[in-house]
C-alpha cells in the first residue's frame, strides 16, 4: 500500500525538518578552511555537506521521537552516523572499489581532491565520529552508559561484523553465482547494519523500554534489507538525472544483485513483503512511531 495524500504530505514536511536539523548540526560540527591542514577540511566538507537524504540521522532522531525522547538530545550521535556512512561513500567511489565519478550530482571526492586526501578524508570522518559520541558536553542529560553501549554498537554495525564485513563479501562476490541467502547476507551488513543501529542508538539513548527497543530492532532489519532492494531496483531502472550518479553499474561490475538473481518483479514484491512486516513490527508502539512508519512507505516509493 502507497503512501495516502495526506500521509506523503506529514512525511515531505517531517522529513524538510529533520534534515534541516541534521544539515545545520553538520556544518558545525565540521571545522572550516581556516584551520590547518585546510585540505582535509574542505574534503570532508565536500562530501559532508553535499546533500543527501540524510536517512540514517533522521531515524535515529524518529526512534528517540517513537520512544518519547528529545530528538536534539541524540543529535550528535545521529550526526555521528551519518559522518560514518558520509565517509562509506567516499570509500566506496574510489577507483579500487567502485570506481565512481559521480555522487549526488557532483563529481566524487577522489576525482575533487585526489585518491590520497578522499581517503584521508574518509578515515578523519570515522574518526571524529566516535569522538563526536564521546564529547560529554553534547550529550548533558544523557546517561554516560548509555553513550557507552551506543558507541560500541555502531563500531560493531560499522566495523568487520557490519558494514565493513559486508562490504568485503560483496567485492569478493563480483563475476560470481551467489544464492538468495547469501546476498541477503551480504546486504544486512553492507547496508543493513548502520540502517539497524540508527535506530537502536536513538531509541537508547532515550531510554527505551527492552518491548520498544525490540520493536524498533525488528523493524530496522526490515527496512534495511529492503532499502538495498530498492537501491538495486533502481540502479536497474532508475533515473540517473533524479539520482545524482550513474545507473546500470552494478550489472557492468558482475554485482549479485535481488534484479539480477530474481528479476525486478518479484524483487519489488520482496521489497513490499519486507516494509508490511516492517510496519507489523512497530505495533507495540503508539502514534510517535507514525514518522517510522511512513518513512518504510517511502523506502519503497523513492526515486533517488
Amino acid at each position: 500500500m502507497n503512501l495516502n495524500r495526506n500521509d506523503a504530505l506529514l512525511l515531505k514536511e517531517y522529513l524538510a525538518g529533520r534534515k534541516a536539523l541534521v544539515d545545520e548540526a553538520l556544518a558545525g560540527f565540521v571545522p572550516g578552511g581556516e584551520f590547518d591542514p585546510p585540505a582535509i577540511f574542505a574534503a570532508a566538507r565536500y562530501s559532508l555537506l553535499a546533500g543527501g537524504k540524510r536517512l540514517r540521522p533522521i531515524l535515529c532522531l524518529a526512534a528517540a521521537e517513537a520512544v518519547g525522547g528529545e530528538p536534539r538530545a541524540v543529535l550528535p550521535v545521529a550526526c555521528a552516523l551519518e559522518f560514518i556512512h558520509t565517509y562509506s561513500l567516499i570509500h566506496d567511489d574510489l577507483p579500487a572499489m567502485d570506481d565512481d565519478d559521480y555522487r549526488r550530482g557532483r563529481l566524487t571526492s577522489h576525482k575533487v581532491f585526489g585518491e590520497d586526501i578522499a581517503i584521508l578524508a574518509g578515515d578523519a570522518l570515522l574518526t571524529e565520529a566516535f569522538r563526536l559520541i564521546a564529547r560529554r558536553d553534547l550529550a548533558p542529560g544523557i546517561d554516560p552508559a548509555r553513550l557507552l553501549a551506543v558507541a560500541d554498537e555502531i563500531a560493531a554495525a560499522a566495523g568487520w561484523f557490519g558494514m565493513v564485513g559486508g562490504q568485503v563479501l560483496d567485492v569478493q562476490a563480483e563475476g560470481k553465482s551467489l544464492d538468495r541467502e547469501a546476498l541477503q547476507r551480504i546486504h544486512r551488513l553492507k547496508t543493513g547494519a548502520l540502517i539497524l543501529v540508527s535506530l537502536r542508538a536513538g531509541a537508547i539513548l532515550s531510554g527505551a523500554s527492552e518491548p520498544a527497543l525490540a520493536a524498533l530492532s525488528d523493524y530496522g532489519q526490515r527496512i534495511g534489507l529492503a532499502f538495498q532492494i530498492a537501491d538495486d531496483i533502481l540502479n536497474v531502472e532508475g533515473d540517473r538525472a533524479l539520482m545524482g550518479k550513474g545507473t546500470g553499474s552494478d550489472a557492468a561490475r558482475g554485482k549479485v544483485t535481488f534484479p539480477a538473481l530474481m528479476g525486478v518483479e518479484a524483487s519489488r514484491a520482496e521489497a513490499e513483503a519486507l516494509i508490511d512486516a516492517a510496519i507489523a513490527a512497530l505495533a507495540p508502539l503508539d502514534e510517535r512511531a507514525d514518522p517510522l512508519r511512513r518513512i518504510a512507505r517511502y523506502i519503497l516509493e523513492r526515486n533517488s
